[in-house]
């Protein structure tokens, strides 16, 4: 993990701090060159090489994301194909595998949900968490954003990049920093002076015209913006000109938005030896199903779906799932339909590195609910 540090204040002295008196802990997580990771993690073969996701070299389509290797030559997302092709003629172009990379999300998303639930996502790829209540680590976001990263990797085996700060726009600043695989803390008291830097095309949010148009105003870094007054601001760019205002002086108090109403809750573990016995998985796996029953009592919810998630020795995934007709009244109930679908994969006959399980059709307790339901744990 690594803080950003400045030389000096500058003319913000000590006044570079957060807007509010308690300042929020946003945490923004970015998937390394995701789609590409993916697929060099799937295919051993693509590993080291450039690796170009989306289009191909006589296509008109364009890249959706590249490794790290193919970003040495030049290609960047959103460029033609073709274009790629004639900077980097040895790279390989594969076709997007978006089930794959939703089902590797979504594996992430529910890292995310262990330590808040103030999770909006931008894309597959990329996430904002408010960790401000969280009381883990002490409350400490730094730590958090450390877990996060190593749970990320133990899952997937693949890297992300993480932003600490007190805003969206700086977190995810933070974030950009030490990519692949870092990490990185602006802290209050650096935020305005991280901002006065950084160069006007850097600020997220401010795309090519934006930025042309602040260039020819002499608006090259965020001290220049700063000293713009608000009414020219507006002038020239509208409404807009008072988010600019504001992020010049380290503010943005845009709210962490959880951008879809959870439809499930679950709980997994990977295990340091992979296993081999049945009866020790489906052990392990109504041991999940327990406390996660007990969280949705806690929250007046029960569930009909019940699904089974089974992580192979060579990381290949697979998912088991029924719906019944009634809600799940205790662990009894769930027991018969673990073992079911636990005997619907190739759990025993394969290793399994990972087990997870999950209810779903959630439905509000009709009466009163008190975990004496779960007296037979």
């Amino acid at each position: 993990m690594s803080s950003f540090k400045t030389g000096r204040a500058g003319a913000h002295g000590s006044n570079s701090v957060a807007p509010t008196r308690h300042p929020r802990k946003i945490i923004h997580i970015d998937m390394d060159a995701f789609y590409a990771a993916v697929e060099q993690r799937d295919f051993p073969e693509l590993r080291g090489k450039p690796v170009v996701v989306g289009g191909t070299p006589n296509s008109r389509g364009v890249v959706a994301t590249c490794s790290y290797e193919a970003r040495a030559f030049g290609i960047r997302s959103a460029m033609p194909a073709a274009h790629a092709y004639r900077l980097c003629p040895e790279a390989v172009f594969v076709r997007p595998r978006f089930d794959v990379y939703r089902a590797v999300s979504a594996e992430i998303r529910a890292i995310f949900l262990d330590f808040t639930e103030q999770v909006e996502a931008v894309s597959l790829d990329e996430a904002y968490l408010d960790v401000t209540a969280s009381r883990l680590f002490r409350g400490s976001a730094t730590r958090m954003a450390e877990d996060i990263k190593r749970r990320i990797r133990g899952t997937t085996r693949l890297t992300a990049s993480a932003g600490v700060s007190y805003n969206k726009f700086l977190a995810k600043i933070a974030s950009d920093r030490h990519k692949p695989d870092g990490l990185c803390l602006i802290p209050p008291e650096q935020g305005r002076a991280v901002i006065a830097e950084l160069p006007i095309g850097a600020f997220h949010g401010i795309g090519k015209a934006t930025e042309a148009r602040m260039l020819a105003l002499g608006i090259r870094c965020g001290r220049d913006l700063e000293q713009v007054p608000l009414p020219t601001l507006i002038r020239h760019f509208g409404k807009a000109g008072e988010y600019y205002h504001r992020l010049a002086r380290g503010i943005d108090e845009r709210p962490v938005v959880s951008n879809r109403p959870r439809k499930s809750w679950g709980a997994e573990t990977t295990f340091p030896v992979d296993l081999s016995d049945p009866a020790e998985m489906l052990e392990n796996l109504a041991g999940l199903a327990a406390g996660v029953l007990k969280k949705l009592v806690r929250y007046g919810l029960q569930a009909r779906g019940l699904t089974v998630k089974v992580k192979y020795d060579d990381f290949e995934l697979v998912t088991r799932a029924r719906t019944v007709d009634r809600p799940f009244r205790d662990i009894r109930d769930v027991l018969p339909l673990l073992a079911e679908l636990l005997a619907r994969t190739e759990a025993g006959r394969r290793k399994v590195r990972l087990l997870g399980v999950s209810f779903s059709v959630l439905e509000k307790t009709q009466g009163p609910t008190t975990l004496d339901l779960f007296a037979a744990d």
